[in-house]
C-alpha cells in the first residue's frame, strides 16, 4: 500500500479528457509525481505540451506530467521504482482487446500497487481482482465534463468532483483497503481545486452513476441527440430514458443497493437543460470509436437476468447498441466482410448510363 511518507509514484494510464485533468490535479497538489502514458499523442505532447483551459485551474498554455512515456513501463526490470498507484482513465471496453488487466500488468508491483479505476460502469473492478488478487482495487467515479477537443488541447467545462472509495477484496483487510481509498482521496484534495469525496458504499455510488448513464449515455449514442435536445423532444423522456432509469432501479434493488425514490428525477435534471452536453458514448460513435456497451448496458443487463428482474426496455437498447458497436467493428476491419455481389444490377446500371449519354 501506498506511503503517506513521501510523494506518491502514480501511474497514470489514459490521457483523454478526464485522464489529463486528473494527472494535472494529481501534480498540482504536490504530494504526487506522475508519469504518464501517452500514445497517439505522445509526440505531440513531449514536444509542446497539453493546452488546457479549465474551470478549476484556469489556462494552462502548456503542460506535461513529470515522466511521460509511450507505453506501460515494466517495473519487473528493476529500472522502473514500483508504483504507488495506478491510476486507469482509459475507456473500458472488455469486447474489444487489449483488456484493462493486460494494458496494466507490467507495472503492477503485487501487494504494493493500489490499482484506482477512474472509469464508467458495472463489476469493472472483477476482472482486476482476479488478475492481481494481492492488490487493493479503488473506485473512482468522475463527475466532471472534460474533452480533448483536438490532440493535446483539453477543455474542462463542470467541477472536478471525483468520487472514491475501495472495492471489496474478500482476501485482503477491509481496513488497508479504507486506508488506501482515503489516501488517494486527501491526494486528489491536496491542489485545493478539485474535490475528492470519499464514499464507502462504492455500489451504491456505481448504480446511481448508472441510472444516468444507461439512460442518457445509450440513447443520445444511438439518436444522435444531446441531452437537452432528447429531452427537449418529449417522447424520449416518456418512452425511454424514464422507463430504462426505472429498470436500473429495479435491478439494482434486487441486487441490494436501494437507490433514492426520486433516483430518476435526479438523473432526469443532472444537466441543464440549455447545456447540450453529448455523453461520452456519442462522443465515441460520432468519431468513429468504440463504446463502452459492455459495461455501461451489458452488465446490468446481465445482472437483470441473473436476478431474475424484468428489463425490457435496457435488453432493447442493449440490442441496439451491440449493432452500432458491430458496424464500427466492420469499420475498422474487425469482421470479416464478403465481397459485395451485384446479382446483375451493375449491368443494368452500366445499360442505363449507356442510354442516358444517348
Amino acid at each position: 500500500m501506498a506511503s503517506t511518507a513521501a510523494m506518491s509514484n502514480i501511474l497514470v494510464v489514459g490521457f483523454g479528457g478526464i485522464g489529463t485533468i486528473t494527472a494535472y490535479n494529481l501534480e498540482a497538489g504536490g504530494l504526487a509525481t506522475v508519469t504518464g502514458v501517452l500514445r497517439s499523442n505522445y509526440d505531440l505532447v513531449t514536444k509542446h505540451g497539453f493546452k488546457i483551459w479549465s474551470c478549476d485551474h484556469g489556462d494552462i498554455p502548456s503542460w506535461r506530467p513529470t515522466n511521460v512515456v509511450k507505453q506501460v513501463p515494466d517495473v519487473k526490470d528493476g529500472a522502473t521504482a514500483p508504483y504507488d498507484y495506478i491510476v486507469v482513465c482509459t475507456k473500458n471496453i472488455p469486447d474489444i482487446p487489449p483488456t484493462v488487466s493486460e494494458v496494466i500488468a507490467p507495472a503492477v508491483t503485487p501487494g504494493h500497487t493500489v490499482i484506482v479505476l477512474i472509469q464508467n460502469g458495472l463489476n469493472i473492478e472483477k476482472p482486476i481482482l482476479q488478475a492481481f488478487p494481492s492488490n487493493i482495487v479503488v473506485s473512482g467515479i468522475s463527475r466532471m465534463s472534460s474533452t480533448e477537443t483536438k490532440p493535446g488541447q483539453i477543455f474542462h467545462q463542470d467541477h472536478d468532483t471525483l468520487i472514491i472509495g475501495a472495492f471489496r477484496n474478500s482476501s485482503l483487510e477491509i481496513e488497508k483497503e479504507i486506508v488506501a481509498a482515503k489516501h488517494f482521496t486527501d491526494l486528489y484534495n491536496a491542489s485545493g481545486k478539485a474535490t475528492g469525496e470519499y464514499a464507502e458504499d462504492v455500489a451504491f455510488m456505481r448504480w446511481r452513476k448508472l441510472c444516468y448513464n444507461a439512460s442518457f449515455n445509450s440513447l443520445c449514442a444511438i439518436t444522435g441527440l444531446d441531452t437537452s435536445k432528447v429531452r427537449l423532444a418529449k417522447t424520449p423522456v416518456t418512452e425511454l430514458l424514464l422507463p430504462v432509469m426505472m429498470e436500473i432501479k429495479g435491478i439494482a434493488r434486487a441486487a441490494g443497493v436501494n437507490l433514492a425514490p426520486d433516483q430518476e428525477d435526479v438523473a432526469l435534471d443532472a444537466d441543464p437543460i440549455d447545456g447540450y452536453f453529448r455523453p461520452s458514448m456519442q462522443q465515441d460513435i460520432e468519431k468513429g470509436n468504440f463504446m463502452e456497451v459492455e459495461i455501461i448496458v451489458g452488465e446490468p443487463v446481465r445482472e437483470a437476468q441473473r436476478l431474475g428482474v424484468p428489463a425490457p426496455t435496457l435488453t432493447f437498447i442493449y440490442s441496439l447498441l451491440k449493432a452500432l458497436q458491430a458496424r464500427t467493428k466492420m469499420a475498422k476491419g474487425m469482421i470479416e466482410l464478403p465481397p459485395m455481389k451485384d446479382y446483375g444490377a451493375g449491368d443494368l446500371l452500366t445499360a442505363s448510363k449507356e442510354e442516358d449519354t444517348q
